[in-house]
């Protein structure tokens, strides 16, 4: 699976290109255009698992806020080319798993992964809960390229040792890192009369990537200048 990321960063969108008989798995509604020949197959999980299981996962990947299917494509006899976007203006980029690390990717990042890779749920605890961002983060394992977004610009911020990133500014970092979620100034007060509220201190030794626009910020700043619709 070779991965072209095209329009960078405000209007990006990725042009995936598929060996003969390739797998490509994506968040469903991502796809602008494919090859005429490419198959497509929608499932809840590309993994096979029991009913229940399969139930629980799509309905955890709705209150992350992903889709409850994801969609398979599956390349042609002569291979084929596939276009990706994503619901809201920003950037892509591009992440490559070995096997040896375990990727986190905030709810709503997640576009398209390759063959080699299993996407899970993870809950992170109470922590996300005080921090009003999602509860369920996606978790990438096993070998193969993964492709996220970001609302705005993404780029990647190399820690070893500590660093402190605002909540809604996270799209993904790797699970060598942990952090806590704990206030932006010196007291409670100066943190949220500031604007900056909560952050997350992460500690360790890994990346994280980074947006440079805030979903729920943008919604709160928009919301009070939308009317309500009225009816016929």
């Amino acid at each position: 699976m070779n991965v072209e990321i095209l329009h960078r960063p405000a209007n990006t969108a990725a042009k995936i290109t598929l060996d003969p008989n390739e797998e490509c798995t994506s968040e469903g509604g991502a796809m602008i255009a494919m090859s005429g020949d490419m198959r497509v197959a929608t499932a809840v999980n590309r993994h096979t698992g029991s009913l229940g299981r399969t139930i629980l996962t799509g309905v955890s990947r709705q209150i992350a806020r992903e889709g409850y299917f994801l969609n398979t494509f599956t390349a042609g006899p002569s291979g084929g080319d596939l276009y990706l976007g994503t619901h809201l203006p920003g950037d892509m980029t591009m992440i490559e798993l070995t096997g040896t690390t375990t990727l986190k990717v905030q709810s709503g990042a997640f576009v398209a992964h390759e063959q080699g890779v299993a996407m899970g749920i993870v809950w992170e605890g109470l922590k996300s809960m005080f921090s009003g961002e999602r509860l369920i983060w996606l978790e990438m394992r096993g070998t193969g390229k993964v492709l996220i977004n970001a609302f705005g610009m993404i780029y990647p911020i190399h820690v070893d040792g500590e660093y402190v990133v605002d909540t809604g500014n996270i799209a993904a970092y790797e699970a060598t890192l942990d952090y806590s979620v704990t206030k932006a100034g010196g007291s409670w007060v100066s943190s949220f009369l500031g604007g900056e509220g909560l952050v997350a201190r992460f500690s360790g030794r890994g990346t994280v990537w980074c947006q440079t626009h805030a979903d729920r910020v943008f919604g709160s700043r928009l919301t009070p200048h939308l009317k309500p619709r009225k009816e016929k």
